[in-house]
């Protein structure tokens, strides 16, 4: 069975580790550190069997949720986890009183668009050449 739950700073090497074997731009440990620990934030984790499967973060903003990282490990992808992450992390935001959430995603990770579209988030727009390696743009979606 999957649990999902805050992270703590145990967790924190696994998710930086596998931020960097997913992303071109990962954050780094240390960046995973200082955001558990502020009052404006909330990540959260996915574990199966005491073994971390993957992980997302939150930033709270004037009662919105910017959506800042959400990762899976590849031997867990396709089981659901990435979604129940976000429904653990939506139902958190909204007993926190959040009213909407925005997120940036590559153009074409059509998957993840697909992912969030499918919790309601839709397109707003372009950040363009928002990533680096490679320069792409971002689509910017909002869930009002």
């Amino acid at each position: 069975m999957i649990i999902y739950r805050k992270m703590k700073a145990e967790d924190v090497p696994f998710i930086s580790r596998l931020e960097e074997e997913t992303f071109s731009m990962p954050w780094s440990a240390d960046s995973f550190l200082r955001m558990i620990e502020k009052e404006d934030t909330a990540y959260f984790v996915a574990e199966e069997s005491g073994r971390l499967l993957g992980g997302c973060g939150l930033f709270l903003i004037a009662g919105e949720g910017n959506i800042t990282n959400v990762v899976v490990a590849p031997e867990a992808r396709r089981r659901g986890v990435a979604t129940g992450l976000l429904t653990y992390l939506l139902a958190d935001g909204d007993r926190a009183g959040l009213t909407a959430y925005t997120l940036e995603v590559r153009v074409s990770n059509e998957a993840a668009i697909r992912l969030y579209e499918k919790f309601g988030f839709v397109s707003e727009g372009i950040r363009p050449n928002f990533y680096e390696k490679p320069t792409e743009d971002a689509v910017i979606m909002w869930k009002r």
